[in-house]
């Protein structure tokens, strides 16, 4: 079985860092003359799956503009990710799932189980219950080849003020920012021997519109770590700056984009994501 580390490395190497989103809003739903309803999040799904198969190696849908149509939105959504791993790109789902015990594992179980209706290779989840909450989660995505990406600094500027302020419990060290320890509580998993030397499974969200330094998410504190990194595009973040952005781990940083690409339209998006692809590429080298 090959872990959800060699996997991203495999993609990344071969199509580049790019990760379009799948995103229905209905605004983009409208320009696309689709209804604003599930089935239109539905054929607007299965569209950019399409244009998005053998372009890039990955996709990250959105759940939220899914489940807002409630049982047929999520009958939607089962849908596109079974098409999209079907079609061979590693799915990510963007669904920031946070909680304890019993009701975490029921979502690694909804999210990461073999066979589950919504079974994607990764998910998003958010650590604010305290990262031990995810423990059993991260252990389940190890032991099934699956991915977990935790929540250390996103790309909204709203969050500055809590994941770049200072613990003040003993277990942590003094000055080590939430974001930071975040980081580390969780590269616990990277940092087993089994994945020494490439990506481990466990990665962590870290928008392109962050200042790292400032967050304690040096260079050594995610290394070994997919980055998915929100605010390319749309955000303002270009191609051209993720080696500035990211420095050494740049190689590592799954770059995501959605409303810079999706508004480019039906008929032009294959060759959008295309173009943009190629861009990251030859950045990437």
């Amino acid at each position: 079985m090959s872990s959800f580390g060699a996997q991203v490395q495999t993609v990344l190497d071969r199509f580049g860092p790019l990760c379009v989103g799948v995103d229905p809003h209905v605004a983009l739903l409208q320009e696309w003359g689709l209804d604003a309803t599930a089935t239109g999040a539905r054929e607007f799904g299965l569209r950019v799956v399409d244009a998005a198969a053998g372009r890039v190696g990955i996709v990250k849908p959105q759940v939220a503009f899914f489940e807002r149509w409630g049982s047929a939105g999520f009958a939607a959504l089962e849908e596109v990710l079974a098409a999209a791993r079907s079609a061979g790109l590693v799915v990510i789902a963007d669904a920031k799932r946070g909680d304890i015990g019993s009701t975490m594992a029921g979502y690694a179980d909804a999210w990461l189980g073999s066979g589950a209706p919504l079974e994607a290779d990764a998910v998003t989840v958010s650590p604010y219950l305290g990262p031990e909450s995810l423990r059993d989660t991260l252990t389940t995505a190890v032991h099934t080849g699956k991915g977990v990406f935790v929540l250390a600094a996103t790309s909204n500027p709203d969050a500055t003020a809590l994941q770049s302020a200072h613990t003040v419990d003993v277990a942590a060290t003094e000055g080590q920012t939430v974001a930071e320890r975040v980081a580390r509580d969780v590269g616990w998993v990277n940092a087993s021997a089994m994945f020494a030397g490439g990506l481990g499974p466990i990665g962590l969200v870290i928008g392109a519109t962050v200042d790292r330094e400032a967050l304690g998410l040096a260079d050594d504190v995610v290394a070994g770590a997919p980055i998915l990194a929100p605010g390319f595009g749309a955000q303002g973040v270009q191609p051209g700056d993720l080696p500035g952005v990211f420095g050494s781990v740049a190689r590592n940083v799954i770059a995501s984009e959605s409303r810079s690409i999706l508004s480019s339209g039906p008929e032009r998006l294959a060759g959008a994501i295309a173009d943009r692809a190629a861009e990251y590429r030859s950045i990437r080298g």
